[in-house]
């Protein structure tokens, strides 16, 4: 198996819904909502892939970087790699259903695990989609985090309870999903939150809470003051608000106000390990990929996850040795140019 070889695969398994484009940057898809495409004219997906593009990688060869490592640790998880699979739901929505929500999550997390990373899952229209990534994160002995869209309070908290029933190693909100338009089509009322709501659920919960879609310093700043664990500079894979902002353009600002002072994870437009690196050189401790891991999990299931991960982790270690970077925790700016 190769990532050809998958990309081929999950082509037949997605028509009509993705094409499994060589470049998956968006241009196809645009505005295919449900679907695995950008919202409007899909600017924002493109704008993820373009922010990372306008960064150059600055190649150093004399050093002593032979080795590098690419452990961290996060929410007291020791990780192999910094590369975690992103919150994905919607098999039947937005993916045609040739896997089942199970499958596809059972792909995420066991494809994940076995390359030594994690795996996030999410939350969608349809609730019994939330249930089935529980499921799966208490398959794998609770590791890990289930993400939640920004509905209710007490939706919210009905749903952090059952979380915490299966041992997971954090929980999240994504409250970029505040707009989604698969959550109205089904009836399943969302919604931006307050500073206040957000201090209500972190106190709510021993887990360490995680907020997604911060895009902002000033907002990133307010997270830090509501006491979460950790946030995640997203525009939600460029799927809610057209013409937003790319990831990368977004995270040095909120990186030079908030870094060391919470967890900070990115996601959007990664298709490479030296993506990955770039990232990690403008802040971020770790990062999430999304749309790459939907191909290897359509395409060859855990397998198709691990060797999209190891396959990006093998490009980053790579990208550090020409870099002069020993160490994922400690990647200096001086390793990009814009």
């Amino acid at each position: 198996m190769d990532l050809k070889m998958v990309r081929e695969t999950a082509k037949e398994k997605m028509v009509g819904y993705c094409r499994a484009c060589p470049v998956c940057d968006g241009r196809s898809c645009a505005g295919q909502v449900p679907g695995i495409g950008g919202a409007g004219t899909g600017s924002s997906f493109k704008a993820n892939l373009d922010a990372l593009a306008s960064y150059k990688l600055n190649m150093r060869t004399i050093h002593t970087a032979t080795a590098p490592d690419l452990s961290l640790t996060l929410f007291g998880h020791q990780l192999k790699t910094p590369i975690l699979a992103a919150p994905i739901t919607g098999s039947s929505i937005n993916m045609g259903g040739a896997l089942t929500e199970r499958e596809m999550v059972d792909s995420f997390l066991q494809g994940a695990l076995a390359v030594g990373s994690l795996s996030m899952t999410g939350d969608t229209g349809v609730p019994s989609m939330y249930d089935d990534g529980l499921a799966a994160i208490e398959a794998v002995e609770g590791q890990g985090i289930p993400f939640i869209k920004p509905r209710s309070q007490e939706e919210i908290k009905k749903r952090i309870d059952k979380a915490e029933r299966i041992g997971a190693l954090a929980v999240g909100v994504d409250v970029d999903g505040a707009g989604l338009v698969t959550m109205a089509l089904n009836g399943q009322p969302v919604g931006p939150k307050s500073v206040e709501d957000i201090k209500e659920l972190v106190a709510y919960t021993d887990l360490p809470f995680i907020v997604k879609g911060i895009m902002t310093a000033d907002e990133a700043k307010l997270m830090v003051e509501a006491g979460v664990a950790a946030i995640v500079v997203s525009n939600h894979g460029g799927r809610v608000l057209d013409h937003a902002l790319g990831s990368a353009s977004a995270l040095p600002d909120i990186a030079n106000v908030v870094k060391g002072k919470v967890t900070i994870l990115t996601d959007g437009g990664i298709r490479s390990g030296t993506d990955v690196l770039k990232l990690l050189s403008l802040g971020a401790d770790a990062v999430l990929v999304g749309r790459p891991l939907i191909i290897g999990a359509f395409g060859g299931g855990p397998a198709g996850v691990k060797l999209t991960i190891d396959t990006y982790s093998k490009q980053l270690l790579q990208a550090m040795i020409l870099t002069g970077t020993k160490k994922v925790t400690e990647v200096s700016r001086s390793v990009i140019t814009k």
